[in-house]
């Protein structure tokens, strides 16, 4: 297995049309999301990364919401985001336990130390908020395309993908329990995914007999943060040690006699 830190800075997106087929990537995710924003309560709601600040939370109950990228100048976007934050991904200007939802799209693969990214992502979420990340699924037919020779220098083949079980894992050691692992979009993600032919039956056919192998996966978890109950020891302090006087022997002899 990879090690997950990177050896070299990662060219980070500004926007999803810097993606191959990108704009097709942002809608299935807007989709597979929507019957989710209305299961998510609470004050505020972060977009982590200039691609999360793109993706739609318009059916979100949550009014606050607030976009953190390190790009100064964001292309695109949506005007349900209220508010901007220009900050490091991995050390973010928050306080901690100040989130309800956080969004994490397509930031791990770009990230120098993704570990260190999830940990932030952790610190400033709330117990029992949720925390949605999505990303590239390496064992799918678009991270085949990172064995191709010319295809593996070019974005986003030449970053690090990571398995779904991986962050699962991650998230596991963090305390998240795992709500949703959804996987979708059964392309390669190589010229037009709507071209009909042998490529639209092939997509067809994996979207349902292959749904582990999509493209794209979504992570759904909740932190759990069980509180501490001291426990009283049942225990108890012995008494002092108090010796019982007895009279000498030398006190009965003086009375005998």
């Amino acid at each position: 297995m990879k090690p997950a830190l990177a050896f070299r800075q990662p060219h980070y997106p500004k926007s999803w049309q810097d993606l191959p087929n990108g704009q097709a990537i942002l809608t299935t995710i807007e989709q597979a999301l929507q019957p989710w924003w209305q299961k998510f309560f609470g004050y505020h709601l972060l977009k982590i990364g200039a691609l999360s600040h793109e993706v739609s939370c318009i059916e979100s109950p949550i009014k606050h919401q607030v976009s953190c990228y390190v790009n100064r100048a964001i292309t695109g976007g949506h005007s349900d985001c209220h508010a901007s934050i220009i900050g490091e991904l991995d050390d973010l200007p928050l306080l901690e336990h100040s989130v309800d939802v956080c969004l994490l799209s397509h930031a791990l693969e770009f990230s120098l130390d993704p570990h260190h990214v999830i940990r932030e992502a952790n610190r400033v979420i709330i117990p029992n908020g949720y925390l949605i990340i999505t990303g590239f699924n390496p064992l799918s037919l678009a991270g085949l395309n990172k064995l191709v020779p010319y295809r593996r220098n070019h974005p986003p083949w030449n970053e690090h993908f990571f398995s779904p079980m991986r962050v699962k894992d991650w998230l596991h050691l963090m305390g998240y329990e795992i709500l949703a692992d959804e996987r979708c979009l059964h392309s390669g993600l190589v010229g037009k995914i709507n071209e009909g032919g042998i490529t639209n039956y092939l997509r067809s056919f994996a979207s349902k007999y292959l749904t582990s192998l999509g493209s794209v996966y979504i992570i759904i978890a909740k932190k759990r943060v069980l509180p501490l109950t001291p426990i009283k020891p049942k225990w108890k302090i012995r008494a002092n040690f108090n010796p019982v006087k007895v009279p000498s022997m030398n006190a009965h002899s003086s009375n005998k006699q």
